[in-house]
């Protein structure tokens, strides 16, 4: 049965690279090996971990200056990772509020550091984003670039004088991303890069100086830095994958994938503005492309369109249990034919099928 899976991760995968993963699981390159038993020290393991880099660097036009790292623990680490290695100068760490993400990489730093919140949307719900300009003379200003759960996505990058460090997770690679203006970007794999168990970091060199000396080997960015990620067995298998991907939005065209992302969110985004029974609450500015948060505003019938919408093949539309309602997360490898489904789905529903 072939369904549309509209989770916000681990999420939808590109078929080609599916079929591609499957042709090579048994014997990779004809080594007689599944690239899951490859060992990370192996000539093919390493070519795959260059060329994961490189597709990544050709992307994201990553500058000169930055390190690129292939780390586990997902993006919940480096709220831990973080303050460790750059919050060693006043141990103080500024963010903006936007979100339950926000909110958890502030409760984790406050383990190791003074926070402040120096804007927050808050109190609208975090149905838009801060937009006063900010000023920050902490070790660092961290930011949640897109709001998984809430629907709000940063359109401007904020200006301070100090390092910039920003949680792209859910929306890599989704858009042009002008790297210079960032010290530090992080994001999980398992929505835009591809499975789950791996971490992107791109990390400017000179805030590798910062990591005190006391601090465990793995956690050290410039322990994975001067290692080129090998420092301990990396997630193998979600790195391939990743290399994967890349190479299809390359073959894509990344502008072709950046123009589809948009044209399907604002299919979606009209659909719900004219509706009369579903609606969407962010403000129109902030709005993501990437997770479109929408409900009736009636429990019951909210859980209605989800079980209607099950049996017409479209699944995981269910929002988080925070915010409740629906969510269509439409990543990079969603189809237009799948964002088309929805819409057929939503119109048959609010003319009254069931």
């Amino acid at each position: 049965m072939t369904v549309f899976n509209f989770s916000a991760g681990p999420a939808v995968l590109p078929v080609p690279v599916l079929l591609k993963a499957q042709s090579e699981l048994l014997n990779y390159q004809g080594s007689g090996q599944s690239v899951l038993e490859l060992s990370h020290r192996s000539a093919l393991f390493e070519t795959i971990l260059n060329e994961t880099e490189s597709l990544l660097r050709e992307l994201l036009e990553v500058p000169d200056g930055y390190h690129v790292l292939f780390l586990q623990g997902g993006a919940t680490l480096q709220f831990s990772m973080l303050p460790l290695n750059l919050a060693t100068n006043q141990h103080l760490i500024d963010f903006i509020d936007t979100g339950s993400w926000s909110q958890k990489a502030i409760q984790d730093a406050q383990v190791y550091a003074k926070t402040r919140i120096i804007a927050s949307s808050a109190s609208n719900l975090y149905r838009s984003i801060p937009t006063d300009p900010v000023v920050s003379d902490a070790d660092y200003l961290h930011i949640t670039w897109n709001n998984t759960l809430e629907g709000t996505t940063y359109t401007h990058v904020p200006q301070v004088d100090v390092p910039l460090v920003a949680d792209f997770s859910s929306s890599i690679l989704s858009e042009p991303i002008d790297i210079s203006q960032f010290d530090l970007i992080y994001a999980g794999a398992q929505k835009n890069l591809g499975s789950a168990g791996m971490t992107l970091v791109i990390i400017k060199d000179d805030l590798l100086e910062r990591t005190p000396a006391l601090l465990g080997s793995y956690l050290r960015y410039d322990t994975h830095a001067t290692h080129h990620s090998l420092y301990n067995t990396p997630p193998t298998y979600s790195i391939y994958l990743t290399k994967l991907v890349l190479e299809w939005i390359k073959e894509q065209g990344f502008e072709t994938v950046v123009r589809r992302n948009r044209q399907q969110a604002a299919a979606l985004y009209t659909y719900l503005d004219q509706s009369t029974l579903f609606s969407n609450a962010v403000a129109l500015t902030d709005r993501s492309r990437m997770n479109i948060p929408f409900t009736t505003g009636q429990t019951d019938l909210d859980e209605q369109f989800l079980k209607f919408a099950e049996r017409n093949q479209l699944v995981n539309l269910k929002g988080h249990r925070s915010v409740g309602g629906m969510r269509a997360s439409l990543y990079n490898a969603m189809p237009t034919s799948g964002v088309d489904a929805l819409l057929d789905a939503l119109h048959r529903f609010e003319q009254g099928e069931r």
